[in-house]
């Protein structure tokens, strides 16, 4: 996971420097360079995708909306055992997923998420709330459903986080108690 990550670092480096070389000079350079690591980027995404497909967890993470391949091995690496938390809202918490509380005098007041937890899975979760969103707004979210009236009344990156909340206590709900992902019923 984070080899990928450090791979695709280098390619944006070398696109940028790439980029530069053409304003400057009007050559191609370092193609090679780039090319040998779209290679390895893809010989990773590929091992990735074949590894998430073989793990029983994994195939049962993918059922989720939003959850590939990609974050269903980041997950089934790096996630503890789920065990370690009592309910999703703690492991959504170890993921810094959950806005800062401020209590006083028995009012509850929600803040900013903390982003406090496991950095590369949080932006996982976030990249596949994002891409659920821009899918649904392109489709065309279920009138009545939640992502629907969140999308309609708040601004689009707190649906986001929000998403990726609700993504972290799913993730936690299927490994911890088995079973898959099913989609709510629309009210009548």
């Amino acid at each position: 996971m984070r080899t990928r990550d450090l791979l695709i670092r280098q390619r944006t480096h070398i696109i940028n420097a790439l980029r530069g070389h053409l304003a400057e000079f009007g050559e191609v350079v370092l193609a090679a360079t780039l090319s040998q690591l779209n290679d390895q980027i893809q010989a990773l995404d590929a091992e990735i995708v074949r590894r998430a497909r073989e793990d029983e967890i994994g195939r049962r993470l993918m059922t989720i909306p939003g959850v590939g391949p990609l974050i269903a091995s980041a997950l089934v690496a790096l996630a503890p055992p789920p065990e370690t938390f009592q309910r999703g809202r703690d492991f959504a918490a170890w993921l810094g997923l959950v806005p800062r509380q401020h209590t006083t005098g028995g009012k509850q007041r929600l803040g900013s998420t903390t982003k406090m937890g496991e950095r590369s899975l949080r932006r996982l979760l976030l990249m596949g709330a994002n891409s659920v969103v821009v899918w649904r707004s392109r489709k065309g979210a279920t009138t009545g459903s939640w992502l629907a009236k969140m999308l309609a009344h708040k601004p689009p990156m707190l649906v986001r986080a929000a998403l990726a909340n609700k993504m972290a206590r799913m993730i936690w709900a299927i490994m911890a108690k088995g079973g898959i992902y099913r989609a709510p019923v629309a009210a009548a």
